[in-house]
Parts: C-alpha cells; structure tokens; sequence
C-alpha cells in the first residue's frame, strides 16, 4: 500500500509544529533514538519482574516521552502549559 503525503520527498520532514528540517538533522536522529530505548524499556516492562521496577520504568518511559516531544519541537513553537513562551 502506498502512502502519500502530497508534500513530496525534498529530503525534509516536519517538526511539530509544522517546521521543516533535513531529514539528518540531529533533532530527527534524536528523538528516533529516544523512542527506540523507550520501544526497549517497554519489552523489559512485560517481563515478569518486581512490580516496582516496573513502576520505576514506567516513570522513566513517560520521561522519555515527554523528552521526544521537546526533540520534536522546534524552540520557536515551545509554549507552557501556561501558554507563555520558555
């Protein structure tokens, strides 16, 4: 099945947010690296060990999404809960 975007392959891809960066940039790298070690923890996770490692990791995972979300983020477009600008 293919997939189109209708945005072509210029060798970019979209931050949130909707900038445009090299699809090697450092920030695509990343977060792509975060989510892989995040991907490995959850394997972990299903495995049966004490609850309160999983607990622990379960912590470290929602860290770690939270942190993909900032590497996906240009600084322009961070905006606080608060809706004030870092």
């Amino acid at each position: 099945m293919k997939i189109y975007t209708k945005t072509g392959d210029k060798g970019t891809t979209a931050l949130f947010g909707g900038t445009r960066v090299p699809k090697y940039h450092l920030r695509i790298e990343s977060y792509g690296t975060v989510d892989e070690l995040n991907s490995y923890i959850g394997l972990i996770r299903d495995q049966e060990i004490d609850d309160s490692l999983k607990k622990a990791l379960a912590k470290i995972q929602s860290d770690l999404f939270t942190l993909g979300a900032m590497l996906a983020t240009p600084p322009e477009k961070e905006v606080l809960k608060s809706g004030k600008e870092r």
